[in-house]
């Protein structure tokens, strides 16, 4: 996996984050959903690396990147604290400006970088993902049947640490190791042997019940939008429509540009459809800014 690429550790000052990046061009950040690390992405970055300079990061919680003790609210997992972590290791990395590219709950992290550091983010691309709070105004029969993970995970009275990590194989499901990758599988099942990343993902899900959509809900009351241009990618046999349509549910929290694509697999495009997935972010990415098209 990721051959050429650096495998590096950085300190983000909460957190110290293992990160892989390497290639040439404009800066893009890959940011992996749960249950996943950033192995994720090891089938997409030798499709990009060729023109883009590409940093796949652990979130913090997440694979081999730390997490701070609790703080109250949840808030050591928010997604402002995880946006704050990219900001931080692009920095480190020399890059002040780049694009972010999210799926499952790393688009909530990307959301919050373009929300938070307008003047960091060029492009951003979320993967099967919507705001939380436009989750949680739409509650319903059929979303809290099929997403019923959000409020096991979330809860609080009979913490999910304890059922989980007495048997993970008993709750985590994933493909085989030829269909994920063979290194990809050994680091996603080696994270859920370890109960520290085990109560880091559940922190990250009672975050996003509460302290991240009060965030969201602060933004749109005071009319904060995305300011660059986005493109939303969905799975075409996933279920991120479950609301409606998606990318007319993402429009008013754009400020700009929005375009939206299917892409042809289940909801880990990165690993099920890399080759379609690689070739939308390099046409999407690729695209000089608006003031360098006059």
């Amino acid at each position: 996996m990721f051959d050429g690429f650096e495998l590096d550790r950085v300190d983000a000052g909460e957190v110290s984050l293992r990160v892989r990046y390497g290639g040439e061009g404009q800066p893009v950040v890959l940011l992996h959903g749960h249950p996943r690390t950033h192995t994720t992405w090891h089938r997409v970055v030798p499709l990009l690396s060729g023109s883009f300079f590409v940093v796949c990061p652990d979130l913090r919680g997440y694979g081999q990147s730390t997490l701070p003790p609790d703080a109250p609210g949840h808030a050591q997992s928010s997604k402002r604290a995880m946006a704050g972590d990219v900001v931080a290791l692009m920095r480190h990395l020399g890059h002040d400006r780049f694009s972010v590219v999210g799926h499952d709950r790393g688009s909530l992290v990307a959301f919050r970088t373009a929300m938070d550091y307008p003047d960091a983010v060029r492009r951003l691309v979320v993967m099967d993902g919507l705001p939380v709070i436009e989750h949680l105004e739409r509650l319903n029969e059929a979303f809290v049947r099929t997403w019923w993970h959000w409020w096991f995970l979330g809860q609080t009275d009979k913490p999910a640490e304890a059922f989980i990590s007495a048997d993970p194989g008993r709750w985590y499901r994933t493909p085989s190791p030829a269909e994920m990758g063979a290194d990809n599988y050994a680091d996603v099942w080696a994270a859920f042997g370890d109960p520290a990343v085990v109560h880091g993902m559940c922190e990250d899900y009672r975050a996003g019940l509460r302290v991240d959509r009060a965030h969201e809900e602060a933004d749109r009351t005071a009319g904060r939008k995305i300011q660059c241009p986005m493109l939303l990618l969905v799975s075409a046999d996933d279920d991120l429509d479950i609301h409606g349509d998606p990318e007319a549910i993402w429009r008013p929290w754009t400020a700009g540009e929005l375009s939206s694509r299917q892409i042809h697999s289940g909801h880990h495009q990165a690993e099920q459809a890399p080759d379609e997935l690689a070739a939308a972010l390099r046409e999407f990415l690729g695209r000089p800014d608006s003031h360098q098209t006059a």
